[in-house]
């Protein structure tokens, strides 16, 4: 496939320096919108490479032409790369340095590369990662959330069942969650989240994050879907979804079944081997039956 943006064809790919030390593998993230943050670390790592992995060689095409840097480029993508990994690794063991690049922001995340590291992991190829932009870190920085422990769980399951499916799975996790979304599907997830999650779950919206649109929202899954609604143009662009984590004060809703057993192994037994004994039975969190015998029984 010709591309437009390099000089080189993609079968005209650099041939083994005459030295044959093997070469590295960069792993550079790029600006998810304004240009103005790509690294000068990275700029100079595209000069030096001989070669670019590209999830989409036109768009990355485009990143290079702004500043004047031409160099061959290789697709490397979702479909195709646990079978190109292989070829990319023999470049490296003759000597050729590659750059990994995504559409925007940093590789692996949420996007083509790991089948890629690993193998280069595996063969003893010197791995450098270039670090710059990435849309969960700039979301999370900016939502006004807990950030001391979070986790990024990407996009989620197309279809509602799946996705309620996770978000179930998530419903007690008390670390702060990072989403991607797509515009088509976000007002869906959302409600999705509000019926899993309840309606007063704190989430903030991160959309066209660094771009000319830029918008940062925050509120009650209720108030922040109602927001959405009144304007076709708030749900249009890259998404990233910030969950507050279930808060370690929200009491659990627990079965009458597992608050009778508590009841009656706490008439017998100490109330904190009670809530174990129960949390056991019926899968509840110990502290969350220890505190609700607290505030119900008598001490």
């Amino acid at each position: 496939m010709k591309n437009e943006y390099s000089p080189f064809k993609m079968d005209r790919l650099p041939q083994a320096k005459t030295s044959q030390l093997t070469g590295t593998l960069y792993i550079i993230a790029t600006p998810i919108g304004n240009l103005g943050d790509i690294t000068q670390r990275a700029l100079d790592t595209f000069k030096q490479v001989d070669l670019i992995a590209a999830e989409d060689t036109r768009h990355s095409g485009l990143l290079l032409s702004h500043y004047a840097i031409k160099k061959p480029f290789f697709a490397l993508h979702d479909h195709n790369e646990q079978q190109r990994a292989k070829i990319l690794v023999e470049k490296l063991q003759q000597g050729i340095d590659i750059a990994l690049v995504s559409d925007a922001g940093t590789p692996l995340i949420s996007d083509p590369g790991f089948h890629l590291v690993r193998a280069c992991r595996q063969a003893n190829i010197k791995v450098v990662p270039i670090p710059g932009a990435c849309a969960a870190i700039t979301a999370l920085c900016s939502a006004g959330i807990a950030s001391d422990r979070f986790c990024f769980e990407g996009f989620l399951p197309a279809k509602s069942k799946g996705r309620r499916d996770k978000l179930t799975q998530l419903k007690n996790e008390t670390r702060t969650l990072i989403f991607y979304e797509s515009t088509h599907r976000i007002l869906d997830t959302l409600e999705d989240m509000r019926v899993v999650f309840g309606t007063d779950r704190y989430v903030v919206i991160a959309r066209e994050l660094t771009k000319t649109w830029e918008t940062i929202q925050g509120s009650t899954l209720n108030e922040l879907l109602d927001w959405l609604k009144q304007d076709g143009n708030r749900i249009k662009g890259e998404i990233v979804l910030v969950v507050e984590g279930k808060k370690e004060s929200e009491s659990e809703e627990i079965s009458p079944q597992a608050l009778k057993l508590l009841r009656l192994l706490n008439d017998e037994l100490p109330l904190k081997k009670a809530a174990s004994i129960t949390a056991d039975c019926f899968g509840y969190k110990k502290n969350a039956l220890y505190q609700y015998g607290l505030d119900h029984f008598d001490a």
